[in-house]
């Protein structure tokens, strides 16, 4: 594992004349930030200059850099840039980042591919075959996590897209060991979990990003994968990656996630996505001029 550095080396791969790369990138936490994720760390006059990355009800929710903006603009004309998002495609598409409806985007935790803008109907079919045949009833983890018997730290919750639930906790006043055994009990049932600042949660196992961006890699081949992500429903994708980074912050960060693959970034909060797409677009450029 390795922090980032401005003298970072990246691993050295020959290009053949149709080198390719595909960056893989989370959208929330790890590309774009609300207003209580940016974790500012320095003074109000030296605060990075913001863009607008998403507007909801006519109010701006996310934002980016202004430089990670500019950054991007330039690598999704360099890469087959792929975002990779937990949210539905109503979440999805009030983001508005360059490389949004070019090409492929996963969302919906990898049940949706997208590509233009439009649902890949036969995957959603294959995803939801292997749910059926896998996992327990949706509605079984639902009355677990939101029934009578839920405790008062689990607020209220939501069904994404008759996929997976996740709902809003007061992480502090979770009982000891609920997290280790609603885990336990997910995992029996063929589900998986994961704890992003106050919201947890439930997801079959068969919806997952890496298995969405490994079809995409199947239809589009790449020399080169590079991913970046935050929480532990990412982690597939930077296995999965020849080149992985994360944030040094958030559920990966917390449980000191690491590859031999790995960088980790210097900075964390808004800034650290800045880093994570000047790195990618920096690696892009190594290998290229290699």
């Amino acid at each position: 594992m390795t922090t980032l550095s401005a003298g970072l080396e990246f691993p050295a791969i020959r290009p053949t004349e149709n080198y390719s790369v595909m960056v893989a990138c989370d959208l929330d936490q790890t590309l774009i930030y609300s207003a209580n994720s940016m974790a500012l760390r320095c003074s109000d006059n030296a605060a990075p200059a913001l863009v607008v990355a998403e507007v909801y009800e006519g109010a701006p929710i996310s934002f980016m850099t202004r430089t990670a903006w500019n950054v991007l603009e330039r690598l999704v004309h360099g890469a087959i840039f792929v975002p990779v998002t937990t949210r539905t495609v109503q979440q999805f598409r009030r983001v508005n980042i360059p490389g949004r409806n070019r090409g492929y985007a996963v969302t919906t935790n990898g049940a949706v591919l997208l590509h233009d803008g439009v649902p890949d109907a036969g995957w959603t079919y294959l995803i939801q075959g292997a749910v059926a045949d896998n996992c327990a009833p949706l509605e079984e983890v639902y009355d677990h996590l939101l029934g009578p018997t839920k405790p008062a730290a689990v607020l209220r919750g939501r069904v994404a897209e008759n996929t997976f639930v996740y709902c809003i906790v007061e992480r502090n006043e979770l009982s000891v060991g609920y997290l280790e055994e609603l885990s336990a009990w997910c995992h029996e049932r063929g589900w998986k979990t994961s704890m992003q600042g106050r919201k947890l949660y439930c997801v079959p196992s068969p919806v997952s990003k890496e298995a969405a961006l490994a079809e995409i890699r199947r239809r589009h081949p790449v020399d080169v994968l590079v991913a970046a992500g935050d929480s532990k429903l990412d982690a597939g994708i930077l296995q999965l990656a020849d080149a992985a980074i994360r944030p040094a912050h958030g559920e990966l960060d917390e449980a000191a996630f690491h590859l031999a693959n790995l960088c980790v970034t210097s900075t964390s909060g808004i800034v650290a996505g800045e880093e994570i797409l000047r790195v990618a677009a920096a690696y892009i450029r190594s290998q290229v001029m290699t």
